[in-house]
C-alpha cells in the first residue's frame, strides 16, 4: 500500500517518532483513545513538532501539495482586484485578514496589485499559528514588498478583538480544520477515536458520539431528507459556525472570501463516499493512511459547502455567491490579466503563465474541484459572481 510513498529521511522519522510519542502519551492518559479530531489537531498543530508548525516545506514543487497562490501570479491578483471593490467601498480604515499566509505568496501579489489599483488596507493582518511559516512570511514579504508597503503587514496570534471593517480572506484553510469522523451502525451515531493496538501502533475505534456530534448528524439526515446508511462513515464539522464567529470577531462592514475543494451537502455524503473524503498528502502523492508518520504530512477533509453557508448566514451575513474557481477567475478578469503578463514575458514565461491558467481553472485540475464562496454586510458583491453560479447546488 505505500511502496507509492518515499521514504522519510532519517531526521524527519525521529521527528515523526517524538510527536508520535507524545500522542501516544496523551491517548494514555485519555484512558486509552482520543477523538480523530484531536489526533489531526495533534498531527498538524502541536507546538514545535505538527506538521505546520516544524519547519519542513508544505508548499509549491518542493513540498506535500501546491495552493493556488503557489502556482503563480495569477490567482492573488485576480482576487486581489475583485477585493478592491469591496476595500473601496468600506473606505481608508478598511482591513484585510487573512487566514494562515502559508509562503506569503498570496499577500505579497494581492498587496502589489491592490497598489496598482489604488486599493489598499489600512492594515494587512496574517493569522498564522505556525511560527516556523510566520517568520518564512515576513521574511518573503520583507524581501519582495516596498517599505511603506510592507508597513502595513502584522501577523496576530488571534483574530481583530476590537469592531472593524473589512475583507476576511482564506485560501484552503477550512479543510485543515480539525475534524470529528463520524460512524453509524444500527441508526446510533459513533464518532472514531485513535487508540493504540497490542504493539502501540495507531488504530480507529468507534466510540458514542457526544450531543453536538449527535445533532450535527441528524440536522444533516434531515435535510438529506434520508438517514444516512448502516456503515456509513464520513467527516462533519459542528464546530465550524463558532469557528467562523470567532475568527470574523467584530467584523462589521465587509465581506468574506473562502475558497477550498469540496461539495454541496447532496454531493458531499453521497453512497459512493461511504468512507468519507479524508486524506493525506505527503510528497505530491495523495493516499488515505492518515494515521501514518505524525507530523510528516498534511490531513485533510473536503468542505461541506452548504455547511460553510448555514454558518455564515447564521453568523449575520448575506451570501453573497457560490461557484468554481474556474467561474471565479474567468469572471473577475483572469484573462486580461493573462494577456497583460504574457505582453511583458517571453516565449518560456509564456508558456509558463498558459500552464498556470490551465491549472487554476481546467475541470480536472483545480478549476472545478476548488470553489468559491462569499459572504458580504453591507457592501455590494454582485459583481464578483456574475460568471457560472452555484447557489442552486446548496
Amino acid at each position: 500500500m505505500h511502496a507509492h510513498l518515499p521514504a522519510p529521511d532519517p531526521d524527519a522519522l525521529r521527528h515523526s517518532d517524538a510527536l508520535a510519542a507524545h500522542i501516544r502519551a496523551e491517548i494514555a492518559r485519555a484512558g486509552g483513545g482520543i477523538p480523530f479530531s484531536r489526533f489531526m489537531e495533534l498531527c498538524l498543530y502541536a507546538p514545535g513538532l505538527g506538521y505546520y508548525s516544524a519547519g519542513s516545506t508544505k508548499f509549491g514543487q518542493g513540498g506535500d501539495f501546491v495552493t493556488a497562490p503557489e502556482s503563480g501570479r495569477l490567482f492573488a491578483a485576480t482576487v486581489a482586484g475583485a477585493l478592491a471593490g469591496v476595500l473601496r467601498q468600506l473606505g481608508p480604515q478598511a482591513r484585510v485578514l487573512e487566514l494562515g499566509g502559508g509562503s506569503g505568496a498570496f499577500a505579497e501579489v494581492a498587496l502589489k496589485r491592490l497598489l496598482q489599483l489604488d486599493a489598499l488596507p489600512d492594515r494587512y493582518a496574517i493569522l498564522e499559528p505556525s511560527a516556523d511559516l510566520r517568520q518564512r512570511q515576513r521574511e518573503h514579504l520583507q524581501r519582495m514588498l516596498i517599505p511603506p508597503v510592507f508597513a502595513l503587514v502584522e501577523w496576530l496570534d488571534r483574530p481583530f478583538e476590537d469592531a472593524w471593517d473589512g475583507v476576511l480572506f482564506a485560501n484552503e484553510v477550512i479543510d485543515a480544520l480539525p475534524t470529528p469522523r463520524l460512524a453509524v451502525r444500527q441508526g446510533e451515531v459513533l464518532e472514531e477515536h485513535v487508540a493504540l493496538d497490542g504493539h502501540g501502533a495507531f488504530v480507529r475505534v468507534d466510540r458514542p458520539a457526544d450531543a453536538l456530534l449527535r445533532a450535527a448528524v441528524r440536522h444533516v439526515e434531515q435535510y438529506l431528507e434520508a438517514p444516512l446508511p448502516d456503515g456509513y462513515r464520513s467527516e462533519l464539522l459542528p464546530q465550524l459556525p463558532y469557528w467562523l464567529q470567532a475568527v470574523a470577531g467584530g467584523l462589521g462592514a465587509g465581506a468574506m472570501l473562502f475558497f477550498d475543494y469540496g461539495y454541496p451537502r447532496r454531493e458531499y455524503y453521497l453512497p459512493q463516499r461511504a468512507d468519507g473524503t479524508l486524506r493525506a498528502f505527503y510528497r505530491q502523492r495523495m493516499h488515505d493512511d492518515v494515521l501514518r508518520w505524525p507530523g510528516l504530512q498534511d490531513i485533510t477533509a473536503s468542505v461541506d459547502f452548504t455547511a460553510l453557508a448555514e454558518a455564515g448566514t447564521g453568523a449575520g451575513f448575506e451570501l453573497a455567491g457560490y461557484c468554481s474557481q474556474a467561474s471565479f477567475l474567468l469572471g473577475n478578469g483572469v484573462d486580461g490579466l493573462l494577456e497583460q503578463a504574457l505582453a511583458r514575458t517571453d516565449e518560456a514565461g509564456a508558456l509558463r503563465l498558459r500552464q498556470e491558467l490551465k491549472r487554476l481553472t481546467l475541470p480536472e485540475q483545480m478549476g472545478e474541484r476548488f470553489q468559491a464562496m462569499a459572504f458580504s454586510r453591507d457592501v455590494d458583491l454582485d459583481a464578483m459572481f456574475l460568471l457560472g453560479d452555484l447557489t442552486w447546488r446548496l
